[in-house]
């Protein structure tokens, strides 16, 4: 009888799984020397979610048996997964693999290539972890093209380079494997309630620090994004595909996308070829009666996303979304959704990208070779030549913007010589984009200042000006006359650290408008050498001459210090991060507040509680995290609203709320953090999170309600057909808008000037604080500089606060409308963000 039993449930175990003969045709011949996804795995592909370190083994065993398969580690995610890139093609063209790739980017800057040149298609898996049927699907189209047999698969590798990322986002998809898994039983549960299908708090669709991989393709902020960057310029796919998954009552969407939704610089021939591939998509999809539509929902505006940058590059970017099983089998209104049928649907669609791809090859060439040989000819159309951004004091975020522009392959050029055009005046230094180059397209679209669109429905930001983010001053150039810039762009100069001496040395000081200021203020106060904040400028006699520091430099008196080696660490710590460091005579300074001056604030090291967990945005808490870890060399601890009341708040010196709902902080919790607040505690909120201190009383300002925006907006009338439309004039989806800082204001200490772009995506408005000083930051009268908001939303913003500080018993209190580190790009506004970490017990 317990033979009896163990049986059954085998077979009821083994029923889930589907053989490799599910996927393919029977028509389809493998060559046996190869090893099928089972023989490595251990199991059918679909019956569990593939781990990253089993991938990892079965691609690099492929590569291993299969003359047709040859991969590379492109990379190393956060924590420490390899990125793979496969490179699929011929036997004979693996071998000649690096000349080949030569010869195809010869073809795109104008070379007559005599040669067979293939074209490149690069297939991406799974950028959002917890869609897995992209990669699992990966194992498959692998496999395919290593052991498949035939003419159809010979002439497709003679006419093709396919290059496969099955794993865009790796610890996204470990995280999310080991919870599908965890949570499977012999008998699978396809209750959507089921713990299988509801992810706990951050989900796995994000990278280690809860970032969208997916918005990342333009920021280039996490080292996924960038191996991936540097290999597509390395490639020059012609086409490029990404492959998602969306809701568990969708079917199977794949492009064109939504016609008025696509980014005007975008040609319109890159969309009628994606018209042409989805005829391919639609007939193997319908061969298997497989549900599907085209033209609705998702754009391609945003130009930092995986199936738009290859647009605005000279590729054919192809979004596909299956609807998605959230684990291994879920009900759905279309009936019981299998993970098995969703990695079979990636893999059809993989299939007919290849079809599309390799019959539309004369025409795909063309167009990507015409992309390029056309950008000299609009460039000439357009009334200006290219843009000057300014570099202004801070080194390091103007070497980050450069860097960036690198990677996207704009050519920069620094100035040899002042300029002076419509009455303004650019340095030495500053940096020369002209249109004139390969990129033109992308440097309309990444300067972009648009506010006016065709379609105001957008399913990403609507603006993302990058010069704004870095807060970077830049204008059009439209007469070059007596313009002198180097010969060869940009490129980073090796830093030359300022020469201390130890002896006769009164103090060390730095500047705090070096972007990581704090984060050597930080390093110094952790290992116990003690500074002070100026919160006056003031002159001082250093080993290089006289200096003015501003508001906010550190100065590090001798005096104070009991360490043996500190000035050796402070030298050391000041040459790791490129800032450079004076000294100081004497404490008597010849204008501004002395050495000793009681303004000369003692600054405490931050012990940051971050407050996360269900409720919480696990993007802006991620974005918190990594600005704090990555920029300030801080740890913070990351606690989930329900366990504030446990907590002995003493420990921290700030709170920071990020946006959210906060109904689950208990009223222990608030009244331990009323106390704390009161006893020298400084709390930070951000959009929700700056609304629940408002509703808690800890911030006493007037609000406009995201409600009472909406009001605004005559719904009386309105045909049901303009839901849609009314909902995208109620919001902002990421737009760009003017903000006026108060210089004099500890919270704004190290900016340059007293305008400051701030990225906005909330109608949550604060109204002006009449309460005197309070007011940090605020938006100007006409604040609207990129992206779209209709003038209703726009007219209560405008001279609205978006930055509040204020005292809380011996603590304080700061809040702000919108998210300062949005996406880890926004060095800008992040700014205040570290000054409140600092200065904010000195308002």
């Amino acid at each position: 009888m317990r033979i009896f039993l163990i049986l059954l449930v085998l077979c009821v175990f083994q029923s889930q799984a589907k053989p490799i003969s599910y996927y393919f045709s029977p028509d389809i011949e493998f060559d046996q020397g190869i090893s099928k996804p089972s023989d490595i795995l251990g199991y059918e592909v679909g019956e569990w979610h593939v781990r990253h370190d089993q991938l990892v083994r079965y691609m690099t065993l492929l590569a291993e048996q299969s003359p047709r398969l040859s991969i590379s580690t492109i990379g190393y995610s956060h924590e420490r997964r390899p990125l793979l890139l496969l490179s699929a093609t011929s036997a004979v063209q693996q071998q000649k693999l690096e000349s080949i790739r030569q010869a195809h980017v010869a073809r795109l800057t104008g070379e007559k290539i005599k040669a067979h040149t293939p074209n490149v298609i690069w297939m991406g898996y799974s950028v959002h972890g917890n869609e897995s049927s992209g990669s699992n699907a990966a194992l498959l189209v692998a496999y395919y093209l290593a052991a498949a047999k035939g003419e159809e698969v010979k002439h497709l590798l003679e006419n093709n380079i396919i290059l496969i990322d099955p794993a865009m986002n790796p610890d996204g998809l470990a995280r999310f494997a080991h919870w599908a898994n965890s949570h499977r039983g012999q008998v699978l549960s396809s209750d959507p309630a089921h713990r299988e299908h509801v992810e706990g708090w951050p989900s796995a669709r994000t990278n280690h620090y809860w970032f969208d991989l997916n918005r990342d393709w333009l920021l280039l902020q996490h080292p996924e994004s960038r191996a991936r960057v540097a290999q597509f310029h390395h490639w020059k796919p012609t086409v490029l595909t990404d492959f998602h998954e969306m809701g568990t009552n969708s079917s199977y969407f794949f492009q064109p996308g939504i016609p008025s939704r696509t980014h005007p610089i975008t040609p319109d021939r890159n969309q009628s070829l994606t018209q042409k591939l989805a005829a391919y998509h639609a007939q193997i999809l319908d061969s298997e009666q497989q549900l599907y539509f085209t033209q609705e929902s998702f754009d391609d505006f945003y130009i930092g996303k995986g199936s738009t940058y290859p647009d605005v590059n000279g590729s054919v970017g192809i979004l596909f979304e299956q609807a998605s099983s959230r684990g291994h089998v879920q009900e759905s209104i279309n009936g019981d959704l299998h993970f098995y049928r969703t990695i079979k649907n990636q893999l059809l669609t993989s299939l007919s990208t290849f079809a599309g791809v390799t019959a539309l090859k004369s025409e795909l060439t063309a167009y990507q070779q015409a992309f390029f040989s056309q950008s000299a000819q609009l460039a000439s159309k357009e009334k200006y030549h290219g843009y000057i951004v300014e570099k202004g004091l801070d080194a390091f975020r103007f070497e980050q913007f450069a860097e960036l522009l690198q990677s996207h392959h704009i050519s920069a050029y620094p100035l040899t010589k002042g300029f002076k055009t419509a009455g303004k005046e650019y340095q030495i230094g500053d940096l020369y984009i002209p249109l004139q180059q390969a990129q033109f397209r992308f440097i309309k679209a990444a300067f972009s200042t648009q506010t006016d669109f065709e379609d105001n429905t957008f399913y990403d930001v609507s603006g993302w000006t990058l010069p704004y983010a870095f807060d970077l001053d830049f204008s059009k150039i439209s007469s070059s006359w007596g313009l002198k810039y180097s010969d060869t762009p940009w490129h980073k100069v090796p830093f030359e650290p300022i020469s201390v001496q130890p002896d006769g040395v009164y103090a060390y000081a730095f500047e705090w408008h070096h972007y990581l200021a704090p984060k050597l203020a930080n390093l110094l106060l952790a290992e116990g050498i003690k500074v002070r904040g100026a919160l006056k400028s003031f002159t001082a006699q250093t080993q290089q001459g006289k200096h003015t520091f501003s508001a906010g430099s550190i100065v590090i008196p001798a005096g104070l210090q009991t360490s043996s080696n500190w000035v050796a660490r402070l030298t050391e710590l000041a040459t790791n991060l490129e800032i450079p460091l004076f000294s100081i005579a004497t404490g008597l300074t010849p204008q501004g507040i002395d050495l000793g001056s009681r303004l000369m604030s003692p600054l405490e090291q931050p012990h940051v509680l971050l407050v996360g967990g269900k409720g919480s945005s696990q993007y802006e808490v991620g974005e918190l995290w990594y600005q704090l870890d990555r920029h300030l060399g801080l740890a913070p601890t990351i606690v989930e609203q329900h366990r504030l009341g446990k907590l002995d708040l003493t420990r921290y010196t700030h709170i920071i709320l990020a946006d959210g709902r906060y109904e689950q902080v208990d009223n222990q919790a608030k009244s331990a953090i009323y106390s704390w607040v009161k006893n020298g505690g400084v709390i930070w909120g951000q959009k929700r999170g700056a609304k629940w201190l408002v509703d808690q009383q800890l911030l006493k300002i007037e609000t406009v309600s995201t409600k009472e925006m909406k009001a605004l907006f005559k719904t009386d009338g309105l045909p049901y057909s303009e839901r849609e439309a009314l909902a995208a004039k109620q919001r902002i989806a990421g737009a760009i808008f003017q903000a006026q800082v108060d210089l004099s204001h500890p919270l704004a200490f190290g900016f340059e000037d007293a305008t400051l772009p701030l990225f906005k995506n909330s109608t949550w408005v604060m109204k002006h604080s009449t309460k005197p000083f309070t007011n940090a930051v605020k938006y100007t009268s006409t604040p609207l500089l990129s992206g779209y908001a209709d003038e209703r939303n726009i007219s209560q913003i405008a001279g609205s606060s978006a930055l509040v500080a204020t005292r809380y018993g011996k603590g304080a209190v700061v809040a702000m409308a919108d998210n300062p580190v949005f996406r880890g790009y926004w060095y800008g506004s992040s700014r205040l963000l570290s000054n409140a970490l600092f200065y904010a017990n000195s308002i």
